[in-house]
């Protein structure tokens, strides 16, 4: 099946959330996985569209592959924005570490592997997932003071 989209249809943009600065292929359940509604200013190619972007996404360039792109089904104006998320060029989101709520060590049989848990602040949501306390002292030290 192949997706085909028109001038003045509003579509919504996938975006790929990362936890802290890099962390590739770590998905997270509740994470937003699409922003928007966007409108199609026009059409590039066979498999590309120009999208109206908000001054928030100004970072990001308005042409995107057509897999990018889910069709907004019903009326668009009628969609209330959550919240504002700041996307940059290669459409991905920082999350901010809050806190460290607990720490947990599970005992294997030749070493113990130590993990906290970490409150992360994505935009105006908290969520609480478990994290290597070595790595975490590494990249956000000030939690550990």
């Amino acid at each position: 099946m192949d997706l085909e989209f028109k001038e003045d249809d509003w579509v919504l943009l996938k975006v790929f959330p990362l936890k802290g600065v890099t962390q590739f292929g770590k998905k997270e359940k509740l994470s937003l996985r699409y922003v928007g509604p966007h409108k199609i200013i026009q059409r590039i190619g066979q498999v590309a569209y120009m999208l109206e972007l908000p001054l928030e996404m100004s970072l990001a360039h308005p042409v995107f592959h057509v897999s990018m792109l889910k069709k907004v089904v019903g009326d668009p104006s009628l969609i209330v924005p959550v919240e504002t998320i700041e996307v940059n060029e290669e459409l991905t989101y920082e999350e901010i570490p809050v806190a460290i709520t607990d720490r947990q060590v599970q005992k294997l049989r030749n070493k113990e592997i130590v993990s906290v848990k970490v409150l992360w602040r994505s935009q105006q949501v908290e969520e609480a997932t478990r994290e290597a306390e070595e790595e975490m002292k590494k990249k956000y030290p000030n939690l550990f003071e």
